[in-house]
């Protein structure tokens, strides 16, 4: 079993998911000849040929309009959008067609492409590079969204959204796609879409969290570990729909959570997640919800970003708040 990176991990999850079903295509910009601008795509169109990898004219809108015409026909295509920033062009198509495609058609038709699209900051990336509009996507019913935070997960939760007969939107954390390596399995292994996990247990405070934070919310547990709280962490993976269970019974055991995600802080989906918890565990809390978040603003220049996305110091100042309410 080889120890891979996150962005090996979803090339190796695209090759098997293409030599097992010649229904699945690739497209979208650079992906052929240049196996993408992060190389996740790199060798698919040696092994598959440009009638299933299929690098694209630089149209948003194209890309996802033409990924639904192929989805409707009976493909199963997994169009790439280089940055999420620059998904702003397709909205209309993924919200107003791909979103609603199967309660349009009472049905009779589904949608099933895998929207993969890199997001997050601190990687000193443009401006519409690091956004991360998780929250407008989960807004429209008939689509989810799926976030990996580790090389494990991106390749079984690609699998398992390959599958899923209806669009599912892979958002794959920039700075995490050559951070961390893991052992991944070669074959075919599947993650169950809207299951969150624990990635650490813990029994004073609950910290959830997805996908490009996920370490940095374990570096903060640690360090309050060391100040003697007890920390759980728990990995959403699908951000919609939310694992309310999951959550719910962290919380249950902690009495304590907060909420942790690089988007802007006003309605995003830490506003969601406490929702859940003031509806189902009022009871349980013995301090208010918290949010690390983002702030409302566009995400900044580079010099900057590194005071935007939240730190494991803010998350550990966060934690201390908390426990002391």
């Amino acid at each position: 079993m080889a120890k891979l990176t996150m962005v090996q991990a979803i090339n190796q999850g695209l090759k098997v998911a293409m030599e097992s079903n010649p229904e699945v295509v690739v497209l979208g910009e650079d992906v052929g000849r240049d196996g993408g601008v992060f190389r996740a795509t790199e060798e698919l169109l040696d092994l598959f040929g440009s009638d299933r990898v299929i690098d694209t004219p630089l149209s948003e809108s194209g890309i996802l309009g033409t990924s639904i015409g192929m989805a409707v026909y009976g493909l199963r295509p997994i169009p790439e959008i280089q940055f999420m920033g620059f998904l702003y062009p397709a909205f209309d198509q993924l919200v107003s067609q791909a979103a609603r495609i199967r309660t349009r058609s009472t049905s009779r038709f589904t949608c099933p492409i895998t929207l993969r699209v890199p997001y997050g900051g601190n990687v000193k990336s443009p401006e519409l590079h690091s956004d991360s509009l998780e929250s407008l996507i989960a807004h429209s019913p008939g689509v989810k969204i799926v976030t990996p935070s580790n090389p494990y997960d991106a390749k079984g939760l690609l699998l398992a959204a390959i599958l899923d007969p209806d669009p599912v939107v892979f958002a794959e954390p920039l700075r995490l796609y050559r951070s961390i390596r893991e052992e991944v399995p070669d074959g075919w292994y599947q993650i169950e879409l809207g299951k969150a996990k624990v990635a650490k247990e813990g029994n004073d405070v609950t910290v959830i969290s997805w996908g490009s934070l996920l370490p940095t919310c374990l570096r903060a547990a640690e360090l309050a570990g060391e100040e003697g709280t007890s920390v759980e962490v728990v990995d959403l993976r699908t951000v919609s729909p939310i694992d309310s269970e999951t959550i719910l019974r962290s919380v249950v055991k902690t009495h304590r959570a907060i909420v942790v995600h690089e988007a802007p802080k006003t309605a995003g989906l830490g506003a969601e997640v406490a929702a859940i918890l003031a509806e189902e565990a009022i009871l349980d809390l013995e301090a208010p919800v918290s949010r690390v978040t983002g702030y409302d603003a566009p995400f900044p220049i580079p010099v900057v970003e590194r005071s935007y996305v939240p730190s494991d110091r803010r998350v550990l100042e966060a934690i201390r708040a908390c426990v002391k309410f």
